[in-house]
């Protein structure tokens, strides 16, 4: 049986010496600049929306009573969404303008805000699409704002998004309570109303 001894002297070298190569390694890659408190207002505000605009996606089919057609249509344009962006990062590799990490392009923030927008769009037309919109918009603004992505990060997001809730959302066709009919009856004009419960 072979003894190895460590020495204190040389158990403090080898600590200084993974205390240099731990701080060499973050100050070469993974440094990021601090926040203004307005940049860090917007990011926080973009992390709330990234949680928030699903949230109201999903709950709209409630709302319309739309059954499982809509949530169905939108659990697959998020899922598609997220699993496209996540693969181009991995693949593309690119590294963020704030030199954290190399997760930069698609801006995923961006993509899900956007999948979320569109499929509100789409289903329920462009009265609630444009607030929607709007709000997608914003959170592609606060990914810039706080250095996390650059405008063809976030643009690429929002394709992706838009691109995959067009690809997997149909129109709600809303059902008319009030009918309004015109008929003639023996040579006389006749309006009918039919109003279903």
């Amino acid at each position: 049986m072979r003894n190895v001894t460590i020495s204190l002297k040389s158990l403090c070298g080898f600590k200084a010496l993974a205390a240099i190569v731990i701080l060499s390694s973050s100050l070469a890659y993974g440094q990021v600049k601090p926040l203004t408190p307005s940049q860090n207002a917007h990011k926080t505000a973009g992390d709330i929306l990234l949680v928030t605009m699903p949230a109201l996606a999903m709950s709209s089919t409630f709302i319309w009573k739309d059954g499982q057609k809509g949530t169905y249509q939108f659990s697959k344009a998020l899922a598609g969404t997220i699993v496209l962006t996540y693969g181009l990062k991995l693949a593309i590799n690119k590294e963020r303008p704030n030199r954290e990490n190399s997760n930069s392009f698609p801006s995923g923030h961006t993509s899900v805000a956007f999948a979320s927008a569109a499929f509100v769009q789409k289903r329920y037309g462009w009265e609630y699409g444009v607030p929607a919109y709007l709000l997608a918009g914003y959170v592609g603004y606060t990914r810039i704002k706080a250095t996390k992505h650059d405008g063809w990060d976030v643009l690429a997001g929002a394709v992706i998004g838009v691109g995959m809730s067009y690809l997997f959302t149909k129109p709600y066709e809303r059902k008319k309570k009030l009918t309004i009919s015109s008929d003639y009856i023996e040579n006389t004009p006749t309006i009918g109303f039919t109003y279903k419960f």
